[in-house]
């Protein structure tokens, strides 16, 4: 916790002079996003309104906006925790996307396709593998599908995908094997941007549709693996 906390007192200087809950909510759903504090953890009021220097008031609001997107849990006479998903919470997550990625793609006008940021998402999830950094390519992966979202140039959607990529960091971090739940997509990424370039939204989509139902069945079957040890998932 100690180093967890210093990484927030870090974040302090991005509050500025006018330090609100949004702001607050915004550092500590990067810092869940990243790791920092992983599915499980108690978030201590005192100490990390310590380390960003807002009062308790601000920090029990960022905890009510996090709660709100189901990032964070209040249990009675315990605290805030870092929600921990279960599997019909991982199921759900994949319909929400099938549901909205697959209708962006699908949505997308005549081409050229503005592919610049998925191009750019894909090679950082390449080198990332290269360097094996695994946690590098899960981000890379997330950049990839947060850009692909972007291509319908809606802001209420970004912002519905937003909490949604979030929440489904919380299920990546509790994976014992990262390199195995993620390395299968860098190529199809590469496939799915491919296939924009080449103006083939109906391949595209088509891709997409498999790549989720792909996914989802991987990491629900980690998540069961998980419930039956009673433990972290994977392994």
């Amino acid at each position: 916790m100690a180093e967890q906390l210093t990484g927030l007192a870090d974040d302090r200087a991005l509050l500025g002079r006018t330090s609100t809950a949004e702001r607050v909510a915004d550092i500590l759903r990067s810092r869940i996003a990243e790791g920092y504090f992983p599915p499980g953890t108690r978030l201590s009021e005192d100490s990390i309104g310590g380390a960003l220097g807002v009062s308790r008031n601000t920090l029990r609001e960022a905890f009510r906006l996090l709660t709100h997107e189901r990032l964070l849990v209040h249990e009675l006479n315990r605290g805030v925790f870092v929600r921990v998903l279960a599997v019909e919470d991982v199921e759900d997550i994949y319909r929400v996307r099938a549901l909205v990625e697959c209708a962006v793609v699908r949505g997308l006008g005549k081409p050229p396709y503005a592919v610049d940021g998925l191009a750019e998402a894909v090679a950082d999830g390449q080198r990332a593998a290269r360097e094996g950094d695994w946690k590098g390519v899960s981000t890379a992966n997330i950049h990839f599908h947060r850009e692909l979202v972007a291509l319908a140039g809606s802001e209420r959607t970004d912002e519905l995908m937003r909490s949604v990529f979030a929440e489904l960091r919380l299920a990546f971090h509790v994976v014992d094997d990262p390199r195995r739940l993620h390395e299968p997509y860098l190529a199809r990424n590469l496939q799915i941007l491919q296939a924009l370039r080449a103006g083939e939204r109906d391949r595209a989509e088509e891709l997409l549709a498999v790549y989720l139902d792909d996914s989802r069945a991987g990491l629900v079957e980690v998540y069961g693996h998980r419930v039956a040890d009673g433990g972290r998932a994977g392994g």
